[in-house]
Order: C-alpha cells, then structure tokens, then sequence
C-alpha cells in the first residue's frame, strides 16, 4: 500500500533562521524557537524566502539589544559609597542606589559626551567622552574613561583610563591602570597618579606608578617617571629622571628629602643604597 502521509518540507524562520519541518500544505506556523508567526509559503527544497536587504540587520540588533539586556539583568557588581565608602552589591542595569549606610546617593549611569559639557560627573558608571566633545566640569570622578575628545578638568577612574587623542590635558589624573592609546600625542601639565601605566602613543609629563610602566613599540615618554618598574620595548622611547624603588611617594619632588629606615631597603634597590634620580635617554 502507498504511503499517504502528507508530504513535509524545511522551512527556515525569517525572523531568527531557526530550520524546522512543517507540511508543505501549510499557511502559516510558529518557530519552535523564537514563538513567532511566520507563513512558510509551502517553499521548494533548496529554495529560501526572500527577505529585504536591510531586514537581518534590524532583527540582529534587535537580538543582541536583548541578549545585552538580559546579560545586564543577571550580571551584578560591587560598588562603593562615595561618602562613607561601604560597599553593597547591585544589579547591572541598576541606574542609581541609595547607600544603606549613609543614604547617599549613588550615581550608577554610564555617560556619553559629544559635545560642551560642564557639569560635575560622579558615577561608578562609566565616562566616553566622544572626538567631538568638549568636557569642562572641573571633577570628573567614574570607573572607567574613554577619553578621544578635549578634557580641561581633573579625571579619577577606579578601573581604566584610555587616552585616545592629541591635545594638552591641563588636570590631574589619576586611576588604577592607564593607557595612552597608539594615535595619542599628549602633553600632561600636572602629574599622572596610577597603579600602572602602558604607554603606545606619545606623551610627555611626569609620572608616578605603583607598579609598571610599560612603553611598547613605537611608544614615546618625555618626563621624570617614579615607579617600581619599568618596561621600554624595541623602539620605544624614553627621555627623563627615573627613580625606582619607591613607589609609595605621594610627592616627587620631597625625594631628596626621603631617608631610608634601617632594615627598609626597598625590592628593587639591590645596592643597599638609597635610590637617586637617573638620567635616561
């Protein structure tokens, strides 16, 4: 006896791809996958709907805005008072919080500059300030920076300080790592405070690190540096006073003044003698 059953094809969900087999008599169906409505159209093996140009773009980002979000929503983060410096924990799409110790508030927005801009910024969010903005505020205080446009103010980041553009920058800055990106040509008039620094474009200004700096290849410093460590690739470049060892000075300039408690001496001080400036070229 002939099989009667009727006849199954492959159709693909234009909302998302999912494959899946439905009979070639249908009108419509869902996707097993996304629960959307789709008309199958009864299409022949090997033969694809057509779809408009611009549709998998939307439908992409659309898909990722929601995978961002849901990302978002199940991600959490530490973050502390800025007043009284308790720490709590907070959802990652969290925009604020009030601390339940001091009932500060906490700003927890991310901010994006693209143009003039002068009021004061404290979040623990993060700051990208675009080629085209222009950030006055006299405190700029975040977790990470992304900095391409012109900055006039001081800057602290608790993670991440990336330079990425030529220009003075007239304020203190300090975070726990910075980097000055390989198109950067900067001239620091104040002194830079960081747990490290890497350095791949230019740069002139002076320099105290708790741990390394580091100047890659085709990276250029001009200035004293005070740190525990220092790293010059093959064809980097570095003109200045050096002083290694001590990597706890608050100021640079109060070196000569520093004295050595007996039995003190520092890791990288094999000499035994108390660490002086070096002239490097």
């Amino acid at each position: 006896m002939a099989n009667t059953s009727p006849a199954k094809v492959g159709v693909e969900c234009p909302h998302c791809g999912f494959k899946q087999v439905e009979y070639a008599a249908a009108k419509s169906s869902i996707c097993r996958q996304c629960g959307r409505y789709f008309s199958p159209f009864a299409p022949k093996p090997g033969l694809k709907l057509r779809v408009k140009e611009e549709a998998p773009t939307s439908e992409n980002s659309s898909i990722f805005r929601r995978f961002e979000d849901f990302w978002k929503r199940q991600r959490s983060s530490v973050i502390e008072c800025f007043e009284c410096k308790r720490k709590q924990q907070v959802c990652g799409t969290a925009t604020s919080t009030i601390c339940p110790a001091c009932s500060a508030h906490i700003d927890l927005r991310d901010y994006k500059i693209t143009s003039g801009f002068s009021r004061t910024i404290r979040t623990r969010g993060d700051v990208h300030l675009a080629a085209k903005g222009d950030l006055g505020s006299s405190s700029v205080i975040c977790r990470s920076a992304l900095i391409e446009g012109k900055l006039r103010g001081n800057l602290h980041c608790d993670d991440t300080a990336t330079i990425n553009f030529s220009g003075k920058i007239p304020g203190l800055l300090s975070a726990r790592h910075v980097i000055v990106e390989r198109k950067a040509d900067i001239h620091c008039s104040r002194r830079i405070r960081a747990g490290s620094i890497e350095i791949k474009g230019t740069m002139s200004g002076e320099i105290i690190a708790q741990t390394m700096v580091t100047i890659h290849k085709r990276g250029s410093l001009e200035g004293n540096v005070t740190a525990r460590a220092i790293s010059v690739e093959k064809g980097g470049m570095f003109s200045g006073q050096l002083v290694i060892g001590q990597a706890g000075l608050t100021q640079g300039e109060l070196l000569p003044e520093q004295k050595l408690a007996a039995g003190s001496v520092p890791e990288a001080d094999i000499s035994g003698s108390a660490p002086r400036p070096l002239p490097a070229t």
